[in-house]
């Protein structure tokens, strides 16, 4: 890591959103200047709620956050996946708290989005990290010190890196791809719910929400996933179905009346919840396609989080692998004492991070496929397999990623730092080496 007397590097960060925020927490724990521009004129207080996994709650605790994050959180002592149509449990895992504490020795937890923005941007301004808002990017270019961001108000910022991480509608993928380019529709929507507890009538529901717990409901071209959060104070449903939203339109207000519509005939354990809603937003689930590089050819402009990887919300690992992203980053620049080791931190980010996370986010279009099917003979042989392992420990690959013992593993045993520091170790930086690849 950063010695004390190595250079610090000066690193602007465009983005105040989760992975801008990782990315900043751990680049200022590495020893360097973080400047982070936001586009919003105040970091609104919007959003809903994550599943936080262990590959994400781990970096909390090493940045020190954990038990702040834990008392705000809810962590979920079963999970569960339902028949759509009767609620029959297709696949349950109990004590799924203490399971994953016990595997992955970090826990699994549900937060609202505000509580976990507002905790990570308090602690990096603790670590001196200077949040601009109301910067709009308008291009990115160089000087003859390096990378230089041009705002719309024509102010221009200089550093020594610039990382990208404003998300789904990035401009700075567009200044990295010289060119504009647009999200694009996964063919689904979803409905966002969130639920006061003492705002709901009904007894029975109440008592699901005050015990923390993850249930999903799949079905024909669908599935809903509800979980507590704030200590079990509040409840977090999440409906996904196919998208009849217009091309021009990603969010709007939704009815009520025609979501429940559109899940009449569910397990009326879910109906019952949708009749406590009295307002739901409705978003276009977007993916974008995968980039040859994240990275300019300089290696001082890369892009981190959904503005390069964005994921269908399936496995709930858009926000996780955002702050993996983060992580990873930060860690390989606390090993850089000068400007010229740049290019290979950032060269050694692309390949710890590329092609784990388009894994990811293919493996949530293969969730979809397998929670989605309508009724017939595939969903009978799936549903059979679910049967086959109910209440046992599960020795197959697992049609819920969620639980499966070969996905699970992969996905949250990941530790960033050690990933980071291993990499070090393997690829050491060689000054002749990164003159050559630069020339």
């Amino acid at each position: 890591m950063a010695e004390v007397g190595g250079q610090k590097l000066d690193i602007v960060i465009v983005g105040a959103g989760l992975a801008g925020l990782a990315a900043a927490i751990s680049c200022a724990l590495g020893n360097h200047n973080v400047c982070v521009l936001e586009a919003a004129k105040e970091l609104a207080e919007i959003g809903a709620g994550l599943q936080i996994t262990p590959n994400a709650s781990r970096l909390f605790r090493d940045w020190g956050l954990g038990n702040e994050i834990e008392t705000i959180a809810a962590e979920p002592t079963l999970l569960a996946v339902h028949r759509y149509s009767d609620g029959k449990i297709l696949a349950e895992e109990k004590e799924f708290n203490e399971k994953m504490r016990r595997k992955y020795g970090s826990p699994f937890i549900d937060v609202h989005r505000v509580d976990l923005q507002r905790i990570m941007y308090n602690k990096a301004k603790t670590l001196g990290v200077t949040v601009e808002l109301n910067c709009r990017v308008s291009s990115i270019g160089r000087s003859p010190t390096g990378p230089e961001v041009t705002l719309e108000s024509g102010r221009k910022l200089h550093g020594d890196l610039v990382v990208g991480a404003d998300g789904l509608w990035s401009k700075c993928r567009e200044c990295l791809l010289d060119r504009a380019d647009k999200p694009l529709p996964t063919g689904d929507l979803a409905y966002r719910i969130v639920l006061e507890l003492d705002k709901i009538t009904d007894p029975e529901l109440r008592r699901w929400v005050a015990n923390p717990q993850v249930h999903f409901w799949i079905g024909p071209h669908a599935h809903a996933v509800a979980y507590s959060l704030r200590a079990g104070t509040m409840c977090n449903i999440v409906l996904l179905c196919p998208d009849d939203l217009p091309s021009g339109l990603s969010k709007t207000k939704g009815s009520v009346s025609e979501m429940k519509r559109l899940f009449s005939g569910w397990d009326p354990i879910l109906t019952r919840f949708l009749d406590q809603v009295d307002e739901v937003d409705k978003w276009k689930l977007m993916h974008r396609e995968e980039l040859e590089s994240w990275t300019n050819p300089r290696k001082d402009l890369l892009l981190i989080g959904d503005s390069c990887h964005p994921m269908l919300p399936y496995l709930a690992q858009g926000a996780n692998s955002s702050v993996e992203d983060g992580g990873v980053l930060g860690r390989l620049l606390s090993y850089v004492k000068s400007k010229d080791q740049i290019p290979w931190a950032i060269r050694l980010y692309e390949d710890l991070r590329k092609s784990r996370s388009e894994i990811i986010a293919r493996e949530t279009f293969r969730q979809r496929d397998a929670f989605h099917m309508p009724d017939g003979e595939a969903q009978r042989v799936r549903d059979s397999l679910f049967a086959s392992q109910l209440g046992k420990e599960i020795s197959v690959k697992f049609p819920s990623r969620w639980t499966c013992p070969e996905f699970q593993p992969w996905l949250y045993g990941y530790d960033a730092y050690h990933e980071a520091d291993e990499a070090v170790k393997s690829q050491p930086f060689q000054a002749e080496a990164e003159v050559c690849r630069r020339s």
